[in-house]
């Protein structure tokens, strides 16, 4: 007999990326369903399972790649995807529910948003919470057995909401905070909620119901913050509630200290408003506690930076596109663009092999930096923060190693082909798309190493910024193609 073949939405997340590891540990077959399935070719896991493209809105699309499907998990979020991410969120739930009857589907299971308690007001709850329990009662309210789990804080390397801790933490031993540190939280560790989204696939077909799951600490955010200073080593940190910081000024000052970026930032502000524990804990029923009980919000943690200092982090928050960065290939062609499509173009022969050459090119950004006037790097960084963008900050998912999707500073790995190619692809706010590619081969025993870098702009202020930054290019792109040849001789 066949194992159940599951279908993993999201797999170019945070969760889903995971789950499709604890899944194929757990004996199951695995689909994973992208919009660019390019995302998950680096992947460890990618000989392992079958990868079919697919539009969450796309109802042919859906209904194809949930073709003799058992189990279906439903990991779709149009987080910090503008004012109609709500509308989003209800039809590609509609067209999932729709899809899963019609292809016969045995279960879907659904991660959703832990709520305030049953008989809040509508205004106690953020827009993204209310939006994810409406998701949770389309799926309900369909014909295929559904399972919804609701997580508040979900803390584990990677994971925006640890991420946001952390760095609130580290970077302000005194910090002014808005009213919602006071608000009780029930975090969990990411290993939890794996644990528990791995045993719904095995949910007897009668069950078909919300559950809460947290872990075993109810804790405020301020205190939230003080046990991670204490689990991190630092001194204790002074925390000044004050009443009159908005969420949306919230947002913006997560996004200026933190990696994550204004617009995820505001939901995730937003769901801390109100208090987020667990009502019950009838999912024990099903899937047990471990014997040694749940993760602890401490022992969480420590798991968590132990991953971080040993550069293990699987998957991460920033593994997920970024709203509003641009989505679309690189212009190989310039007809592509139907216009304009500057370039500046920077080759060098250093003294080196190819393969000294690829190690330099492989580890660039984060801390290894650009290889080129840190400092205009340091301030292009800091002006995207500014206006919202992600700057500099979300760093490498590991210091020597790339592959494609990884989130690389305020950039994105397009492409990646070992020893001879890198295509980056900017996140940062711009007035029009642009790349950064990198390239090194042998030529008759000479190496030789190509550097573009591509702007579409949009717009006449997408061509004014062209012209208003063209003349640093000198400074910026030029030192980057020096630097590199040096280091790479060295």
């Amino acid at each position: 007999m066949n194992a159940p073949l599951c279908l993993v939405t999201g797999s170019t997340g945070y969760l889903g990326g995971r789950l499709v590891t604890e899944l194929l540990a757990a004996g199951h077959r695995v689909r994973c369903m992208a919009r660019t399935p390019a995302k998950l070719r680096d992947h460890p896991w990618a000989d392992r399972v079958e990868i079919v493209r697919a539009d969450a809105l796309d109802p042919a699309a859906v209904r194809r790649a949930l073709d003799g499907v058992d189990v279906a998990y439903y990991l779709i979020h149009a987080l910090g995807s503008g004012p109609r991410f709500a509308d989003t969120d209800r039809e590609s739930a509609r067209v999932f529910v729709a899809a899963a009857e019609d292809a016969g589907v045995g279960r879907l299971v659904y991660l959703g948003g832990l709520g305030p308690a049953a008989g809040s007001s509508a205004r106690d709850s953020s827009p993204h919470l209310r939006s994810r329990a409406e998701v949770g009662e389309i799926l309900l309210a369909g014909a295929v057995p559904t399972a919804v789990l609701r997580a508040a804080v979900i803390i584990g390397s990677g994971s925006a909401s640890f991420e946001m801790l952390r760095y609130l933490t580290e970077r302000l031993p005194v910090m002014v905070t808005p009213r919602w540190v006071t608000s009780r939280i029930q975090p969990i560790a990411v290993r939890d909620v794996l644990r528990y989204l791995v045993g719904c696939a095995t949910l007897p077909p009668d069950v078909n119901r919300a559950f809460d799951i947290g872990g075993p600490d109810v804790l405020t955010y301020e205190r939230m913050m003080q046990r991670y200073a204490a689990v991190a080593g630092l001194r204790r940190r002074r925390v000044l509630p004050v009443p009159m910081l908005s969420p949306w000024l919230s947002s913006h000052w997560v996004g200026l200290i933190t990696p994550v970026p204004g617009a995820l930032a505001r939901p995730l502000v937003e769901s801390l408003r109100s208090e987020v524990v667990c009502h019950e804990h009838d999912i024990a029923r099903h899937i047990p506690d471990p014997p040694e009980g749940l993760i602890g919000f401490d022992r969480a943690l420590e798991l968590a930076l132990t991953r971080i200092r040993d550069a293990d982090v699987a998957t991460r928050w920033s593994s997920a596109a970024t709203a509003g960065a641009p989505s679309d290939p690189l212009p190989t062609d310039p007809d592509w663009s139907g216009g304009t499509l500057y370039e500046d173009v920077r080759e060098a022969e250093p003294a080196a092999s190819p393969a000294a050459v690829w190690r330099v090119i492989e580890g660039i950004g984060g801390t290894n930096g650009w290889y080129s006037w840190p400092l205009a790097w340091s301030v292009r960084g800091a002006l995207d923060r500014i206006v919202g963008g992600v700057g500099l900050r979300r760093g490498r998912r590991d210091p020597h190693r790339l592959r494609v999707g990884d989130s690389l500073d305020f950039w994105r790995v397009e492409e990646v082909v070992p020893g001879r190619l890198l295509r980056l692809r900017a996140e940062m706010r711009l007035p029009g798309l642009a790349w950064l590619e990198f390239t090194v081969a042998d030529h008759d025993g000479t190496t030789h190493y190509r550097q573009r870098a591509l702007f579409h702009p949009r717009g006449l202020f997408g061509h004014a910024y062209w012209w208003a930054v063209f003349p640093f290019h000198g400074l910026v792109f030029g030192g980057m193609r020096r630097g590199i040849a040096r280091a790479a001789e060295r």
